[in-house]
């Protein structure tokens, strides 16, 4: 199949309901079903709070990405926005680089939670497993977006029937749980014990801040969306209030009746807190699957499309992630080399440190997209895109250099408030 560079940029094939389906998909993913479990083993009954904190460091720079996203609707996401706003040079592409290994880390964050509820229900060696869906996921990610768009659809249906069921279940303890975080607050523990309450649920919440960053991905698919000035932003808050609400709902049905210290220990926290109840784990476990499967394929798809535009120059990276087949519309070599280094990390690197490292590289990119489009919004605002309040890209500067400076901080001294 012949390929050439992309010049003509990529086929416009998705509307508001495909964007939106790729969004939900994207950011519940393994966001819902595996670092649930992460987040509960450090704030425990607290996780809603965790991801209510999580959500407020998004959603500054959510906003920001609604209009910078419609302003410059290119694929190549923070690199072009970078380029636009500070010029050519070494700081775009830093902030390139940095994007595209974000993505190909939470990839590998993706894929090691699957082959983890795999490995709770069926007897497969991990490599195998890994190895199988990364193969996977390459394949759908080089087909097309509008196949890859569809198949998300699919997935995320599945997913958010599933969410629905799981709260219903564990009815009892979505009605405790204020009580519960009440109490934690009074005195009781709130999970592992890392650095006491204020220090556990502030990993957690550093840490749910993984589970919302899909919007970055979302607004990279612009140079693929129909009418993006207007379904771009549209889909982006829908997708978000979505999200949001899932997160917190769910993180209160299954940690408000306690027997959170399993939940935490558990491969498949979600599918733990259906079976305490006397359900049947596996139904469930088949659906996370699926839902799982989604986030990762996003991140290569992502990830690809990065590396297509700093290579669009030729200097920045190889000239052969440049070239978009003609026959898929897709920049196949860069699609294989991100599903090989997101192979490489899946079989060698835990979860958790994969989804720190993660979210530790997003907030320093979402960081300078909320300076990128402080600067543009100074320069002049132009006619048919969102105009947010410039002070939402200066909240998102500053919440984003909170929790890095946070983050940095609980590293450094996180040990010694513990043990104190």
């Amino acid at each position: 199949m012949a390929e050439t560079t992309s010049d003509q940029g990529l086929e416009r094939s998705m509307g508001l309901t495909g964007l939106i389906f790729y969004g939900i998909g994207t950011i519940l993913g393994a966001g819902i079903f595996v670092v649930i479990g992460e987040v509960i083993a450090k704030a425990g009954v607290l996780s809603p709070l965790a991801y209510v904190i999580g959500a407020t460091v998004a959603v500054t720079s959510a906003m920001t990405f609604s209009e910078i996203g419609a302003r410059i609707p290119s694929a190549g996401g923070a690199v072009e926005y970078m380029e636009q706003s500070f010029g050519r040079g070494l700081f775009a592409t830093t902030v390139g680089w940095v994007l595209v290994a974000a993505n190909i880390v939470s990839g590998a964050t993706i894929t090691t939670g699957f082959v983890s509820y795999l490995g709770a229900f069926v007897d497969l060696p991990g490599w195998i497993a890994t190895v199988g869906l990364v193969a996977l996921l390459v394949a759908i990610a080089a087909i097309g977006m509008k196949q890859s768009a569809w198949f998300m659809t699919t997935t995320t249906i599945v997913g958010l029937g599933t969410l629905v069921l799981i709260v219903w279940i564990n009815r009892e303890g979505l009605m405790a749980s204020p009580g519960a975080m009440l109490g934690a607050f009074g005195g009781e523990g709130t999970g592992d014990g890392t650095g006491g309450l204020g220090a556990g649920l502030f990993a957690a919440a550093f840490l749910s801040v993984y589970s919302f960053i899909g919007f970055g991905d979302v607004a990279q698919t612009a140079e693929e969306v129909k009418d993006v000035r207007k379904t771009l932003p549209r889909a982006m808050m829908i997708v978000l209030g979505v999200v949001l609400v899932s997160y917190v709902v769910i993180a209160m049905a299954v940690t408000g009746s306690g027997d959170t210290e399993a939940l935490a220990e558990a491969e498949a926290p979600l599918v733990r807190a259906v079976e305490r109840h006397g359900w049947p784990g596996l139904p469930f476990a088949i659906a996370s699957l699926f839902v799982i499967v989604n986030g990762g394929l996003t991140q290569i798809i992502a990830a690809a499309r990065l590396l297509l535009e700093l290579a669009r120059d030729g200097n920045r990276a190889p000239a052969i992630f440049a070239r978009v087949n003609d026959a898929t519309d897709t920049p196949l070599m860069a699609t294989l080399a991100s599903g090989a280094v997101v192979l490489a990390l899946a079989m060698f690197v835990p979860l958790g440190t994969l989804a720190q490292g993660t979210s530790l590289a997003i907030l320093v990119v979402f960081a300078a997209v909320n300076a990128a489009l402080w600067r543009l919004k100074r320069q002049g605002q132009p006619e048919g895109v969102p105009d947010v309040w410039i002070g939402w890209p200066v909240l998102g500067m500053a919440v984003c250099g909170a929790a890095v400076l946070g983050q940095v901080g609980l590293w450094l001294f996180g040990p010694s408030l513990g043990a104190s």
